[in-house]
């Protein structure tokens, strides 16, 4: 029996098997395994459509988000999610802003664009060392968070600029990842009423789908913390580059 035949999708094999893979991957990057979100993202471009696919995926981010802040609630350096948070609104205008002027393709490679930049950001992030420096003024912050909020509004994609601001700050490793985590559900649920309203792309339908992903997601969960002590950190991040710039190529065909 085909548990999606009751949704408005007719998904083929390989979009059933494309979706329980992404939903495995947001498990994963909660627990361990931050850039593979990078992976996906082109990949429910593909299944859904650009625009449609950042509803689809939000509210799946949204939980995924509320299970990393449940494990670090008490590791976030909160005056770092208070400096960024106010700039991500601001890149969440630009997003809107800039909506308004391009076509359905035009959004499509808008998120390839975004993806591809991110890319860079984590090669140049890679290549740069841990002692490179890295501005801390306050136009760093606003620029990060300006840009994060862009890419997270546009295709949930803002993981690697996150991730180079708060390098930066030269945090403790569970302090990254606990701030990361209270500055992603806070500007993930504050995009579900925008997403709703202004690009009506989430629906009684895309919830349903996003409730029928929750067993797979906390699969997903389950295997980061089970693998992410087997994977070597620089073999991941390989892989997750390498796999990224596949699947991203597939937006600009």
């Amino acid at each position: 029996m085909n548990i999606f035949e009751n949704l408005p999708w007719d998904f083929s094999p390989w979009q059933i098997v494309a979706l329980v893979f992404c939903g495995i991957c947001i498990g994963m990057s909660k627990t361990g395994f931050s850039g593979i979100t990078t992976v996906i993202i082109p990949f429910m471009a593909l299944i859904f459509g650009a625009k449609e696919s950042t509803g689809v995926m939000l509210p799946m981010l949204c939980f995924a988000d509320l299970l990393a802040v449940i494990y670090y609630r008490r590791s976030a350096s909160w005056k770092y999610v208070f400096r960024l948070v106010p700039w991500a609104l601001g890149g969440f205008a630009v997003a809107l802003l800039v909506d308004r002027f391009i076509p359905p393709r035009g959004f499509k490679m808008l998120i390839g664009s975004c993806i591809l930049a991110g890319l860079v950001v984590m090669v140049w992030n890679e290549r740069r060392g841990k002692d490179a420096v890295i501005p801390t003024a306050w136009w760093f912050s606003a620029a990060c968070g300006v840009l994060g909020g862009f890419t997270t509004m546009i295709g949930n994609a803002a993981g690697p600029i996150m991730s180079v601001f708060l390098l930066s700050m030269r945090l403790p490793k569970t302090v990254f990842v606990g701030t990361a985590a209270w500055f992603f559900l806070i500007v993930n649920y504050l995009k579900l009423p925008i997403q709703h309203f202004a690009w009506h792309n989430i629906s009684r339908e895309s919830l349903i789908l996003n409730l029928m992903m929750v067993p797979i997601i906390l699969a997903g969960a389950l295997i980061g913390v089970i693998l992410v002590k087997k994977i070597s950190e620089a073999h991941f991040r390989i892989m997750i580059l390498v796999l990224a710039t596949i699947s991203t190529i597939l937006l600009f065909r």
